[in-house]
């Protein structure tokens, strides 16, 4: 499968404590982990299914130090990550990682769109395996960004990513919820909106699916989790929560229609 320009394809958890992190997330959404053998650092992989969908590493030392605290990081793929990068330069963002290599892997560079929420760029060496179906448990199903202005944030990652607009959703107090499309494809892949006051900055927020919400939220509290939002039922019929991991990161779930 070639991926193509302006697509999710990887996941990444910078936590205080990779064990800890580890067991929560293996309990509530069931990921297998295994240790990925990188030398000079500790990187585990895991995997739903046999194929690895995301990765978890300790928080690095300046991150922390520059006021970084526990939390997901989205790679985009694109088709030149060091052109790409001099855009989001060059319409108002912030390159925090110029690009570099991954032996092996593909190339990548850490950057933040003009109202500080970070991402990464990313180009693979080789062609990654084929997108799972949706809702595959243990995939990412939806991608959200809770901006600071919500209403302008389209207008950055649009042209980058050759995202288009789908429906726009009022949510009566909360504002307007803007469905995006892919390049290529016509189903919704996220939204985005502008941030609850009690999120403390802009983020882009991720949801792996899960095979039933309830038993979800109970493996969330058991592992000593924190459900702030939710469970609620959203167009389409889907459930979702969202919360917070025991290091502080915020994660989101969603499951199938309750049958």
């Amino acid at each position: 499968m070639i991926e193509t320009h302006g697509t999710f394809v990887w996941y990444e958890l910078m936590t205080s404590d990779i064990a800890g992190a580890e067991r929560f997330y293996r309990s509530v959404v069931g990921w297998s982990a295994a240790d990925a053998g990188m030398p000079g650092m500790t990187y585990v992989l895991l995997s739903a299914g046999g194929t690895a969908v995301a990765g978890l590493m300790t928080l690095p030392d300046e991150v922390r130090q520059a006021g970084g605290r526990p939390g997901w990081l989205g790679y985009i793929t694109v088709d030149d990550v060091d052109a790409d990068a001099a855009a989001v330069a060059a319409a108002g963002g912030t390159v925090h990682r110029a690009a570099d290599d991954i032996p092996g892997v593909g190339r990548f560079a850490v950057v933040a769109d003009p109202q500080g929420t970070v991402f990464a760029l990313f180009k693979g060496a080789s062609e990654g395996p084929p997108p799972a179906p949706r809702g595959t448990p243990g995939h990412a199903g939806w991608h959200e960004l809770l901006a600071t202005d919500g209403a302008s944030a389209f207008d950055f990652y649009g042209p980058l990513f050759g995202w288009r607009k789908d429906e726009a959703l009022d949510m009566g107090p909360i504002g307007t919820y803007q469905l995006f499309k892919p390049r290529a494809g016509d189903d919704a892949i996220g939204g985005m909106m502008t941030k609850p006051k009690e999120c403390p900055g802009p983020l882009w927020n991720f949801y792996f699916n899960v095979p039933a919400i309830d038993a979800a939220v109970e493996r969330v509290t058991a592992a000593g989790g924190q459900i702030v939002n939710g469970p609620m039922e959203v167009p389409g019929g889907a459930w979702i929560v969202q919360g917070i991991d025991p290091q502080g990161a915020m994660f989101s779930l969603v499951a199938p229609p309750k049958g």
